[in-house]
């Protein structure tokens, strides 16, 4: 009898998390690999701790959670989580995010009091709210389907959910709005998190994410840095600082390059890390989601 692979997302059922984990390539994947009705078990977790800590139990295989947004910017938890684990991101999912209202039947938009989201969703939606519900109060929960579902409990007591269209079937309720969202084609990038091991093959689309601290933790010497990618034609894609937490203008530096560790001119930037007085901990390779532009390493050899 087989094991089925379980993967952890951000729940409850109905978040945008599990949609990205539907369409990660590695679980349909293994939903092929298995045969018919070997589809891979889905497993929700009330946080993105609690998801990653599944996978460093050994309970699930990968974890889905959400790392950034094109609007709001990172996501928190998952920096945090990042910055400090031994796992490794072996994939990403780059989701277009659309959010609807919704509430139990006989809630009526004038009757909402409260409003339950995910603090970026509210965010996101925060000039929509305002406009239409100014005297509701905004209240952040763990996930927007988190949100539905409290929603949900509470018939009656004026309360509403922000959160994606699919959320208020799965839990019973009337969307009341659609389309909050401050920006049209906002979208949120996920990424499979899994056991520190070696990286995926090298295709000819990958990304590089690197957790880079330079040795004042200030970022006088980020230039440098970043130039040992740009200066061997590897383009950088994104940066964010993230504060240690040891002292005010202290920073860990989140680089995503294009290309794989294993391609030279990637590893030669990264052995020019100590000349630059910078160290880097790998966070892995994996194919870029296909919807990003393809850009090839040139690269020094």
């Amino acid at each position: 009898m087989k094991t089925a692979i379980a993967y952890a997302y951000l729940g409850p059922e109905g978040t945008f998390t599990e949609a990205a984990l539907r369409r990660l390539p590695a679980y349909a994947a293994h939903a092929v690999l298995g045969g018919p009705g070997a589809e891979p078990t889905r497993r929700p977790y009330p946080s993105v701790p609690a998801a990653l800590d599944a996978v460093r139990r050994g309970e699930c295989v990968t974890a889905v959670v959400p790392l950034e947004n094109s609007v709001k910017g990172p996501v928190p938890a998952t920096m945090d989580q990042l910055a400090e684990s031994g796992l490794h991101i072996t994939g990403e999912v780059e989701l277009p995010v659309t959010f609807a209202l919704m509430a139990p039947d006989g809630t009526d938009l004038d009757a909402v009091r409260e409003v339950f989201s995910h603090p970026h969703a509210l965010a996101q939606c925060a000039a929509w709210l305002d406009a239409h519900l100014p005297g509701a109060r905004a209240v952040p929960a763990d996930s927007t389907a988190a949100a539905a579902r409290e929603v949900a409990r509470r018939p009656g007591g004026g309360a509403a959910a922000v959160a994606a269209p699919p959320a208020a079937e799965r839990y019973g309720l009337r969307v009341l709005a659609t389309g909050l969202g401050r920006r049209g084609g906002a979208v949120t990038r996920f990424v499979a998190v899994s056991p520190a091991r070696f990286p995926p093959a090298r295709t000819s689309r990958d990304r590089t994410s690197l957790v880079v601290t330079t040795e004042d933790g200030g970022p006088a010497r980020l230039a440098a840095v970043l130039g040992l990618f740009t200066d061997r034609d590897v383009a950088v894609s994104r940066v964010h600082a993230w504060p240690t937490g040891e002292r005010l203008g202290s920073y860990r530096y989140f680089v995503d390059v294009d290309g794989h560790v294993t391609h030279p001119a990637v590893s030669g930037a990264l052995s020019g890390l100590p000349g630059a007085g910078a160290s880097a901990r790998f966070l892995g390779s994996y194919p870029r989601w296909p919807a990003a532009p393809a850009r090839p390493v040139a690269g020094r050899r």
